[in-house]
Protein backbone atom coordinates (compact mmCIF):
# COMPACT_ATOMS: atom_id res chain seq x y z
CA UNK A 1 0.00 0.00 0.00
CA UNK A 2 1.22 3.50 -0.38
CA UNK A 3 2.80 5.14 2.01
CA UNK A 4 0.39 8.08 1.91
CA UNK A 5 -2.89 6.27 1.42
CA UNK A 6 -5.09 6.15 4.46
CA UNK A 7 -5.98 2.97 6.36
CA UNK A 8 -9.26 3.55 7.81
CA UNK A 9 -8.63 0.44 10.13
CA UNK A 10 -6.37 2.71 11.99
CA UNK A 11 -7.21 6.36 11.46
CA UNK A 12 -4.56 7.60 14.65
CA UNK A 13 -1.67 6.03 12.64
CA UNK A 14 -2.48 7.32 9.76
CA UNK A 15 -2.65 10.85 10.99
CA UNK A 16 0.20 10.23 12.29
CA UNK A 17 1.99 9.00 9.52
CA UNK A 18 0.70 12.30 7.13
CA UNK A 19 2.39 14.34 10.26
CA UNK A 20 5.54 12.89 9.67
CA UNK A 21 5.28 13.26 5.74
CA UNK A 22 4.24 16.57 6.29
CA UNK A 23 7.08 17.16 8.91
CA UNK A 24 9.44 16.07 6.72
CA UNK A 25 8.63 18.01 3.37
CA UNK A 26 9.66 21.08 5.54
CA UNK A 27 12.19 20.48 6.76
CA UNK A 28 14.11 19.01 3.23
CA UNK A 29 12.91 22.33 1.97
CA UNK A 30 14.54 24.05 4.89
CA UNK A 31 17.77 22.14 4.78
CA UNK A 32 18.12 22.89 1.01
CA UNK A 33 17.64 26.60 1.33
CA UNK A 34 20.37 26.21 4.30
CA UNK A 35 22.67 23.80 2.14
CA UNK A 36 22.30 26.55 -0.97
CA UNK A 37 23.56 29.27 1.62
CA UNK A 38 25.85 27.82 3.12
CA UNK A 39 27.55 26.68 -0.17
CA UNK A 40 27.33 29.70 -2.06
CA UNK A 41 29.52 31.13 0.98
CA UNK A 42 31.94 28.75 1.37
CA UNK A 43 32.60 28.18 -2.77
CA UNK A 44 32.97 31.90 -2.69
CA UNK A 45 35.25 32.05 -0.02
CA UNK A 46 37.64 29.40 -1.44
CA UNK A 47 37.70 31.54 -4.77
CA UNK A 48 41.51 31.81 -4.36
CA UNK A 49 41.40 28.06 -4.80
CA UNK A 50 39.25 27.26 -7.97
CA UNK A 51 39.83 23.26 -7.62
CA UNK A 52 38.90 22.96 -4.24
CA UNK A 53 36.42 25.16 -4.73
CA UNK A 54 34.84 22.96 -7.33
CA UNK A 55 35.08 20.11 -5.25
CA UNK A 56 32.82 21.57 -2.44
CA UNK A 57 30.62 22.85 -4.54
CA UNK A 58 29.89 19.65 -6.07
CA UNK A 59 29.51 17.51 -2.48
CA UNK A 60 26.84 20.41 -1.32
CA UNK A 61 25.32 19.97 -4.68
CA UNK A 62 25.20 15.95 -4.45
CA UNK A 63 24.22 16.89 -0.82
CA UNK A 64 21.24 18.80 -1.35
CA UNK A 65 20.06 16.48 -4.68
CA UNK A 66 20.04 13.38 -2.17
CA UNK A 67 17.42 15.61 -0.19
CA UNK A 68 15.61 16.65 -2.77
CA UNK A 69 15.44 13.03 -3.72
CA UNK A 70 14.07 12.15 -0.63
CA UNK A 71 11.45 14.63 -0.88
CA UNK A 72 10.22 13.38 -4.41
CA UNK A 73 9.67 10.12 -2.52
CA UNK A 74 7.68 11.04 0.87
CA UNK A 75 4.54 9.76 0.23
CA UNK A 76 4.76 7.85 -3.01
CA UNK A 77 4.25 4.37 -4.25
CA UNK A 78 8.34 3.98 -3.60
CA UNK A 79 7.59 5.39 -0.47
CA UNK A 80 8.08 2.73 2.57
CA UNK A 81 8.49 3.15 6.17
CA UNK A 82 12.69 2.41 6.24
CA UNK A 83 12.84 4.96 3.94
CA UNK A 84 13.52 7.74 6.15
CA UNK A 85 16.01 5.98 7.96
CA UNK A 86 17.79 4.93 4.64
CA UNK A 87 18.59 8.49 3.84
CA UNK A 88 19.54 9.86 7.25
CA UNK A 89 22.10 7.09 6.64
CA UNK A 90 23.29 8.16 3.57
CA UNK A 91 23.22 11.85 4.87
CA UNK A 92 25.51 10.70 7.68
CA UNK A 93 27.93 8.66 5.76
CA UNK A 94 28.44 11.26 3.25
CA UNK A 95 28.96 14.26 5.30
CA UNK A 96 31.25 11.33 8.13
CA UNK A 97 33.58 10.59 4.89
CA UNK A 98 33.87 14.07 3.84
CA UNK A 99 35.30 14.64 7.67
CA UNK A 100 37.29 11.57 7.35
CA UNK A 101 38.80 11.94 3.95
CA UNK A 102 38.42 15.59 3.10
CA UNK A 103 41.59 18.29 3.85
CA UNK A 104 40.64 21.54 4.93
CA UNK A 105 42.92 23.03 2.23
CA UNK A 106 44.66 21.09 -0.71
CA UNK A 107 47.62 23.01 -0.57
CA UNK A 108 48.46 22.47 2.57
CA UNK A 109 49.95 19.24 4.47
CA UNK A 110 48.43 19.08 7.85
CA UNK A 111 46.70 16.12 9.76
CA UNK A 112 43.45 14.99 8.54
CA UNK A 113 42.58 15.18 12.05
CA UNK A 114 42.38 19.14 12.09
CA UNK A 115 39.57 19.00 10.54
CA UNK A 116 37.67 18.35 13.45
CA UNK A 117 38.85 21.61 14.41
CA UNK A 118 36.86 22.90 11.89
CA UNK A 119 33.04 24.28 13.01
CA UNK A 120 31.75 21.03 11.22
CA UNK A 121 30.12 19.05 14.17
CA UNK A 122 26.93 21.80 13.63
CA UNK A 123 25.90 19.77 10.32
CA UNK A 124 25.21 17.13 11.92
CA UNK A 125 22.74 18.79 14.56
CA UNK A 126 20.86 19.82 10.73
CA UNK A 127 20.32 16.47 10.20
CA UNK A 128 18.77 15.55 13.39
CA UNK A 129 16.79 19.04 12.75
CA UNK A 130 15.15 17.16 9.83
CA UNK A 131 14.85 14.34 11.73
CA UNK A 132 13.17 16.21 14.63
CA UNK A 133 10.52 17.29 11.75
CA UNK A 134 8.95 13.88 11.44
CA UNK A 135 7.57 13.97 14.76
CA UNK A 136 8.74 10.47 14.92
CA UNK A 137 10.76 9.81 17.79
CA UNK A 138 12.20 6.71 16.55
CA UNK A 139 13.66 8.33 13.56
CA UNK A 140 15.00 11.17 15.57
CA UNK A 141 17.09 8.11 18.14
CA UNK A 142 18.11 6.42 15.20
CA UNK A 143 19.90 9.53 13.94
CA UNK A 144 21.10 10.28 17.30
CA UNK A 145 22.61 7.22 17.10
CA UNK A 146 23.95 6.84 13.30
CA UNK A 147 25.07 10.32 13.97
CA UNK A 148 27.03 9.27 17.29
CA UNK A 149 28.66 6.14 15.17
CA UNK A 150 29.34 8.50 12.04
CA UNK A 151 31.13 11.19 13.50
CA UNK A 152 33.61 8.68 15.86
CA UNK A 153 33.94 6.77 13.22
CA UNK A 154 35.41 9.53 10.86
CA UNK A 155 37.58 10.94 13.77
CA UNK A 156 38.53 7.23 14.42
CA UNK A 157 39.81 6.54 10.31
CA UNK A 158 41.46 10.17 10.98
CA UNK A 159 43.75 9.35 13.17
CA UNK A 160 43.98 5.73 12.31
CA UNK A 161 47.65 5.89 10.79
CA UNK A 162 49.11 8.86 13.03
CA UNK A 163 52.27 8.11 14.21
CA UNK A 164 52.05 10.76 17.15
CA UNK A 165 49.05 11.59 19.03
CA UNK A 166 48.28 14.49 21.50
CA UNK A 167 45.37 13.99 23.98
CA UNK A 168 44.14 16.21 26.79
CA UNK A 169 46.36 13.81 29.63
CA UNK A 170 49.43 15.45 27.72
CA UNK A 171 48.31 19.05 28.87
CA UNK A 172 48.09 17.54 32.30
CA UNK A 173 45.73 19.16 35.38
CA UNK A 174 47.78 22.17 35.98
CA UNK A 175 49.73 22.95 32.58
CA UNK A 176 51.79 26.74 31.76
CA UNK A 177 50.29 28.60 28.94
CA UNK A 178 53.17 27.80 26.90
CA UNK A 179 52.84 24.38 27.62
CA UNK A 180 49.18 24.31 27.02
CA UNK A 181 49.28 26.62 23.51
CA UNK A 182 52.04 24.22 22.06
CA UNK A 183 50.01 21.16 23.00
CA UNK A 184 46.83 22.42 22.18
CA UNK A 185 47.94 24.11 18.82
CA UNK A 186 49.73 21.03 17.85
CA UNK A 187 48.95 19.60 14.76
CA UNK A 188 48.92 16.39 16.30
CA UNK A 189 46.53 17.46 18.89
CA UNK A 190 43.84 14.68 18.59
CA UNK A 191 41.24 15.53 21.82
CA UNK A 192 39.84 11.97 21.44
CA UNK A 193 38.00 13.09 24.91
CA UNK A 194 36.10 15.93 22.88
CA UNK A 195 35.05 14.03 20.13
CA UNK A 196 33.59 11.55 22.60
CA UNK A 197 31.96 14.63 24.38
CA UNK A 198 30.88 15.65 21.87
CA UNK A 199 28.74 12.17 21.01
CA UNK A 200 27.69 11.89 24.05
CA UNK A 201 25.78 15.47 23.84
CA UNK A 202 24.65 15.01 20.71
CA UNK A 203 23.21 11.74 21.57
CA UNK A 204 21.20 12.98 24.76
CA UNK A 205 19.87 16.02 22.15
CA UNK A 206 18.23 12.98 20.56
CA UNK A 207 17.01 11.37 23.48
CA UNK A 208 15.36 14.64 24.82
CA UNK A 209 14.09 15.36 21.34
CA UNK A 210 12.77 12.09 21.36
CA UNK A 211 11.09 12.37 24.73
CA UNK A 212 9.35 15.95 23.61
CA UNK A 213 7.69 14.04 20.98
CA UNK A 214 6.70 10.81 22.58
CA UNK A 215 5.01 13.00 24.92
CA UNK A 216 3.44 14.90 22.42
CA UNK A 217 1.97 12.02 20.49
CA UNK A 218 0.73 10.60 23.63
CA UNK A 219 -1.01 13.49 24.52
CA UNK A 220 -2.51 13.67 20.72
CA UNK A 221 -2.75 9.59 21.15
CA UNK A 222 -5.05 10.50 24.70
CA UNK A 223 -7.26 13.16 23.03
CA UNK A 224 -7.94 11.29 20.33
CA UNK A 225 -9.00 8.27 22.19
CA UNK A 226 -11.16 11.10 24.45
CA UNK A 227 -12.61 12.49 21.39
CA UNK A 228 -13.49 8.94 20.10
CA UNK A 229 -15.07 7.42 23.66
CA UNK A 230 -16.89 10.88 23.30
CA UNK A 231 -18.40 10.28 19.68
CA UNK A 232 -19.33 6.58 20.77
CA UNK A 233 -21.13 7.77 23.45
CA UNK A 234 -23.13 10.56 21.75
CA UNK A 235 -23.56 7.88 19.09
CA UNK A 236 -25.07 5.48 21.60
CA UNK A 237 -26.54 8.16 23.76
CA UNK A 238 -28.02 10.12 20.72
CA UNK A 239 -30.46 6.57 20.15
CA UNK A 240 -32.32 7.46 22.92
CA UNK A 241 -32.39 11.55 23.49
CA UNK A 242 -31.36 13.82 20.61
CA UNK A 243 -27.97 14.11 19.64
CA UNK A 244 -27.79 17.71 20.33
CA UNK A 245 -28.76 16.81 23.85
CA UNK A 246 -26.51 14.35 23.90
CA UNK A 247 -23.69 16.69 23.27
CA UNK A 248 -24.36 19.11 24.89
CA UNK A 249 -25.05 16.81 28.53
CA UNK A 250 -21.49 15.42 27.38
CA UNK A 251 -20.02 18.95 27.88
CA UNK A 252 -21.91 19.85 30.82
CA UNK A 253 -21.23 16.70 32.43
CA UNK A 254 -24.60 15.13 32.19
CA UNK A 255 -26.87 18.13 33.47
CA UNK A 256 -28.11 21.04 31.58
CA UNK A 257 -29.21 23.65 33.38
CA UNK A 258 -32.55 25.11 33.45
CA UNK A 259 -32.79 27.97 31.13
CA UNK A 260 -35.50 30.41 29.58
CA UNK A 261 -35.25 31.43 26.27
CA UNK A 262 -37.69 31.96 23.49
CA UNK A 263 -38.42 29.02 21.64
CA UNK A 264 -40.81 27.76 19.03
CA UNK A 265 -42.49 24.18 20.34
CA UNK A 266 -44.19 21.54 17.30
CA UNK A 267 -46.49 19.28 18.64
CA UNK A 268 -47.01 16.49 16.32
CA UNK A 269 -49.40 13.46 16.90
CA UNK A 270 -50.83 10.59 14.77
CA UNK A 271 -54.95 11.01 14.05
CA UNK A 272 -56.78 8.20 14.62
CA UNK A 273 -54.36 5.80 16.63
CA UNK A 274 -56.47 4.45 19.13
CA UNK A 275 -58.70 2.90 16.51
CA UNK A 276 -55.77 1.82 15.03
CA UNK A 277 -54.43 -0.03 17.57
CA UNK A 278 -57.80 -1.88 18.00
CA UNK A 279 -57.64 -2.90 14.72
CA UNK A 280 -53.98 -3.95 14.23
CA UNK A 281 -52.98 -4.93 17.56
CA UNK A 282 -50.41 -3.53 19.97
CA UNK A 283 -47.08 -5.27 18.20
CA UNK A 284 -47.94 -3.75 14.83
CA UNK A 285 -48.44 -0.01 15.67
CA UNK A 286 -44.88 -0.19 17.30
CA UNK A 287 -43.53 -1.21 13.97
CA UNK A 288 -46.09 1.90 12.32
CA UNK A 289 -45.04 4.17 15.07
CA UNK A 290 -41.04 3.48 14.53
CA UNK A 291 -41.19 3.95 10.50
CA UNK A 292 -42.99 7.38 11.34
CA UNK A 293 -40.58 8.74 13.94
CA UNK A 294 -37.73 7.73 11.94
CA UNK A 295 -38.67 9.62 9.26
CA UNK A 296 -40.54 12.25 11.17
CA UNK A 297 -37.10 12.93 13.44
CA UNK A 298 -34.77 13.41 10.45
CA UNK A 299 -37.31 15.96 8.52
CA UNK A 300 -37.07 18.35 12.34
CA UNK A 301 -33.33 17.52 12.39
CA UNK A 302 -33.24 19.01 9.25
CA UNK A 303 -34.63 22.03 10.43
CA UNK A 304 -32.43 22.12 13.25
CA UNK A 305 -35.05 21.27 15.50
CA UNK A 306 -34.50 18.69 18.48
CA UNK A 307 -36.96 16.39 19.15
CA UNK A 308 -37.58 16.70 22.77
CA UNK A 309 -39.78 13.86 23.78
CA UNK A 310 -41.74 11.12 21.97
CA UNK A 311 -45.54 10.93 23.83
CA UNK A 312 -47.45 7.46 23.02
CA UNK A 313 -48.26 8.44 19.08
CA UNK A 314 -46.80 11.71 19.33
CA UNK A 315 -43.76 14.37 19.10
CA UNK A 316 -42.71 16.95 20.69
CA UNK A 317 -39.63 18.96 19.27
CA UNK A 318 -38.34 22.09 20.32
CA UNK A 319 -36.63 25.10 18.01
CA UNK A 320 -34.11 27.43 19.12
CA UNK A 321 -33.80 25.34 22.06
CA UNK A 322 -30.92 24.00 23.02
CA UNK A 323 -29.76 24.92 19.48
CA UNK A 324 -29.80 27.95 18.51
CA UNK A 325 -31.63 28.73 15.36
CA UNK A 326 -32.89 32.71 14.46
CA UNK A 327 -35.66 31.53 11.77
CA UNK A 328 -36.97 29.08 14.12
CA UNK A 329 -40.80 29.72 13.80
CA UNK A 330 -40.27 29.44 10.44
CA UNK A 331 -38.54 26.00 10.57
CA UNK A 332 -41.20 24.58 13.33
CA UNK A 333 -43.84 25.61 10.42
CA UNK A 334 -41.50 24.04 7.63
CA UNK A 335 -40.94 20.65 9.15
CA UNK A 336 -44.93 20.14 10.40
CA UNK A 337 -45.43 20.98 6.65
CA UNK A 338 -43.21 18.33 5.44
CA UNK A 339 -44.23 15.99 7.80
CA UNK A 340 -47.62 16.17 7.00
CA UNK A 341 -47.10 16.05 3.08
CA UNK A 342 -44.70 12.92 4.00
CA UNK A 343 -47.85 11.08 5.08
CA UNK A 344 -49.88 11.73 2.49
CA UNK A 345 -47.29 10.50 0.05
CA UNK A 346 -46.30 7.18 1.82
CA UNK A 347 -46.99 4.59 4.12
CA UNK A 348 -46.13 3.20 7.18
CA UNK A 349 -45.82 -0.59 7.61
CA UNK A 350 -48.59 -0.54 5.16
CA UNK A 351 -50.23 1.83 7.55
CA UNK A 352 -51.51 5.57 5.87
CA UNK A 353 -51.46 7.85 8.77
CA UNK A 354 -53.22 11.30 8.96
CA UNK A 355 -51.00 13.66 11.09
CA UNK A 356 -52.29 17.17 12.61
CA UNK A 357 -49.21 19.52 13.88
CA UNK A 358 -49.78 22.42 16.57
CA UNK A 359 -46.56 25.24 16.71
CA UNK A 360 -46.77 27.61 19.43
CA UNK A 361 -43.91 30.62 20.00
CA UNK A 362 -42.95 32.09 23.05
CA UNK A 363 -41.06 31.52 26.30
CA UNK A 364 -39.84 27.98 27.34
CA UNK A 365 -38.44 26.92 30.54
CA UNK A 366 -36.34 23.64 29.53
CA UNK A 367 -33.27 21.82 31.76
CA UNK A 368 -32.67 18.47 32.84
CA UNK A 369 -35.00 17.26 35.35
CA UNK A 370 -35.36 13.73 37.25
CA UNK A 371 -34.35 11.65 40.03
CA UNK A 372 -32.82 8.74 41.51
CA UNK A 373 -29.89 9.16 39.42
CA UNK A 374 -31.88 9.64 36.50
CA UNK A 375 -32.55 12.55 34.44
CA UNK A 376 -34.91 13.87 31.67
CA UNK A 377 -34.57 17.15 29.06
CA UNK A 378 -37.88 18.78 29.58
CA UNK A 379 -39.83 21.59 28.83
CA UNK A 380 -42.06 23.59 30.59
CA UNK A 381 -43.86 26.51 30.07
CA UNK A 382 -46.86 28.08 28.62
CA UNK A 383 -45.88 27.96 25.17
CA UNK A 384 -45.42 24.45 25.45
CA UNK A 385 -48.99 23.94 26.65
CA UNK A 386 -50.24 25.83 24.13
CA UNK A 387 -48.46 24.00 20.93
CA UNK A 388 -50.78 20.80 22.68
CA UNK A 389 -53.61 22.26 22.71
CA UNK A 390 -53.29 23.69 19.05
CA UNK A 391 -52.19 20.43 17.88
CA UNK A 392 -56.04 18.83 19.33
CA UNK A 393 -57.79 21.96 17.92
CA UNK A 394 -56.78 20.69 14.74
CA UNK A 395 -60.01 17.98 15.15
CA UNK A 396 -62.53 20.49 15.96
CA UNK A 397 -61.34 22.54 12.65
CA UNK A 398 -60.83 20.42 10.08
CA UNK A 399 -57.31 21.27 9.91
CA UNK A 400 -53.98 19.78 9.34
CA UNK A 401 -51.62 22.52 11.39
CA UNK A 402 -52.29 25.35 13.80
CA UNK A 403 -50.52 28.36 14.51
CA UNK A 404 -50.37 31.00 17.27
CA UNK A 405 -49.76 34.46 16.56
CA UNK A 406 -46.61 35.20 17.75
CA UNK A 407 -45.21 32.24 15.26
CA UNK A 408 -47.25 33.45 12.39
CA UNK A 409 -45.51 37.36 13.77
CA UNK A 410 -41.94 35.46 12.74
CA UNK A 411 -43.23 34.23 8.95
CA UNK A 412 -41.67 36.24 6.61
CA UNK A 413 -42.55 33.96 3.61
CA UNK A 414 -45.18 31.37 4.62
CA UNK A 415 -48.47 32.11 3.47
CA UNK A 416 -51.28 31.83 6.67
CA UNK A 417 -55.10 32.30 7.04
CA UNK A 418 -56.59 33.48 10.34
CA UNK A 419 -58.80 30.88 11.89
CA UNK A 420 -60.14 33.57 14.86
CA UNK A 421 -59.83 34.39 18.48
CA UNK A 422 -60.89 30.60 19.79
CA UNK A 423 -61.01 29.19 23.39
CA UNK A 424 -58.13 27.29 24.45
CA UNK A 425 -58.61 24.75 27.01
CA UNK A 426 -56.23 25.40 30.00
CA UNK A 427 -56.03 29.27 29.09
CA UNK A 428 -58.14 31.92 30.86
CA UNK A 429 -58.17 34.19 27.63
CA UNK A 430 -59.36 33.19 23.78
CA UNK A 431 -56.04 32.70 21.62
CA UNK A 432 -55.37 33.89 17.50
CA UNK A 433 -55.45 30.54 15.86
CA UNK A 434 -53.85 30.44 12.37
CA UNK A 435 -53.56 27.86 9.35
CA UNK A 436 -51.26 27.36 6.87
CA UNK A 437 -52.35 28.33 2.81
CA UNK A 438 -49.81 25.22 1.96
CA UNK A 439 -45.84 25.45 1.84
CA UNK A 440 -43.71 27.88 -0.36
Amino acid sequence: MPSGMQTPENPLADTFRQAEQAGLRIAIKGRTIALLLLGTFLVLSRSANPEHAFELGLGIAGFTALGLLHFALIGSRFDRPWVKYAFVVFDIAVLSMLMATQPLFETTEVPQVITFRNAAFPFYFLILSVAAFSFSPGLVIWTGVVGVVGWLSAFAWAIHDMPVRLEWRDIGPSPTTEHFLSTFLNPNFVGTGSRVQESIAYLLVAILIAIVMWRARDTVRRQWELDQERRNVSEIFGQYVPKAIADTLINDRGLLEPVEDTATVLFIDVAGFTKMTEANGPSSVVGVLNAFFDEATAIITRYDGVVTQFIGDAIMATFNLPVRDPEHAANAVRAAQDIIDLATKRTFEGERLIIRAGVATGPVIAGSVGGGGRQNYSLYGDTVNLAARLEALNKEYGTRILLDKATVDRLSDLPTREIGLVDVRGFSEQAAVFTTNGKK
